[in-house]
């Protein structure tokens, strides 16, 4: 169906599945690099940078994809920087109607003047934080392992991520290139994470099989998968029609484990060759627990709006669909059981309800 950017605009929505530093605004890094003695900017032209990132991520690859966050996260390096960054993407949400979000980074990754791995989260938890007081959005922050780093490298990021489960930290994930780093190398710290009775989120089935999704449920116990593409591999498919699903599917699909599809990210990373290819359409006519997300706004050059706008064009979304796709998304969120009914009961369905009469 189609939609106005407004009408989508207005809708409450959720998203889960977001990089803090692939959604850095281009004349913030641009600021910041001035500010912080950054000199590796292709431009200091806020709209060709803009663009640079864009080019630069849709050359359908996941290793180059991910070069640009050499700038993003060069330029985030102090306390002072991280916690802007924090700040501007609360306000970028609720300019676009996003009324809960758990945005993901890795501290690992803004260590290089110096800064304590705790310090590095308390300064983006105070940016957030201050965009929840003048915003109204509502935050859980979410600390990526890296796949390619030390299992003892991940192993601290999973505690730092329990220190701070008080302070604003809902879970812990694992990131980065698939191929050759299985989830279940780094499984000392899911496991410590499991024991602490935590949540987990952990990307895979973009760039690798379905024997990435299995491992991360199997061996690292994840809550949620990220992207989770791949799982059409495990079913067989025929003009649209499932006509058989192997175990791993329908586990996910019976344990209601939800999958984060990022549409546009995964074109450009090359995990599918276009929108029309999608394995959402089949997820979603399934019954699977799925939800849409930005993935890295920056590089992407996309909204949610964009995605759920999208998403009702390439695969014939109605507003109940929508909805539909909204609750999923809460009903998965990383915060307390009573809070998430609360913002189903009074935020979201009065919203959509809102938008039918409008």
């Amino acid at each position: 169906m189609k939609f106005s950017p407004a009408f989508i605009r207005a809708l409450p929505k959720v998203l889960l599945h977001d990089h803090l530093d692939g959604g850095v605004r281009p004349k913030t890094v641009i600021e910041l690099a001035k500010e912080t003695g950054y000199g590796k900017l292709p431009t200091t032209n806020p709209a060709q940078l803009a663009e640079w990132f864009h080019r630069g991520a849709t050359r359908g690859s996941l290793p180059l994809f991910l070069e640009g966050f050499e700038h993003t996260c060069g330029v985030m390096q102090t306390e002072d920087a991280l916690e802007r960054v924090a700040y501007e993407m609360m306000e970028d949400m609720k300019k676009d109607g996003v009324v809960y979000v758990e945005t993901r980074f890795a501290p690992v990754f803004h260590q290089e003047k110096g800064l304590h791995l705790e310090t590095i989260v308390k300064a983006v938890l105070r940016g957030l934080e201050r965009g929840k007081e003048d915003f109204g959005v509502e935050y859980g922050l979410i600390l990526c392992a890296m796949r390619n780093m030390k299992p003892a490298i991940s192993m601290e990021i999973a505690e730092l991520a329990v220190d701070f489960r008080q302070q604003g930290v809902v879970g812990f994930d694992l990131a980065g290139e698939e191929g050759g780093y299985p989830p279940k190398k780094h499984v000392d710290a899911f496991h410590f994470i499991q024991r602490e009775n935590f949540n987990i989120t952990i990307h895979a089935g973009e760039a690798f099989g379905k024997e990435s999704i299995w491992q991360a449920i199997q061996w690292c116990g994840a809550h949620r998968i990220g992207h989770a593409t791949r799982l059409i591999e495990d079913m067989k498919v025929k003009n649209g029609t499932v006509q058989s699903m192997g175990t791993l599917a329908q586990y996910i699909l019976d344990k209601r484990i939800p999958l984060e599809i990022c549409l546009t990210s995964n074109v450009h990373t090359g995990a599918v060759r276009d929108l029309k290819e999608h394995p959402f359409g089949i997820f979603f006519r399934y019954k699977f627990r799925v939800m849409l997300n930005t993935d890295d706004r920056l590089m992407s050059m996309i909204t949610l709006s964009d995605e759920y706008k999208t998403a009702a064009e390439v695969f014939g979304l109605t507003l109940n669909d929508l909805e539909k796709l909204t609750i999923n998304a809460m009903k998965s969120a990383f915060m307390p059981y009573k809070k998430r009914i609360d913002f189903i009961y009074n935020v979201i369905k009065p919203g959509f309800a809102k938008a039918r009469k409008g």
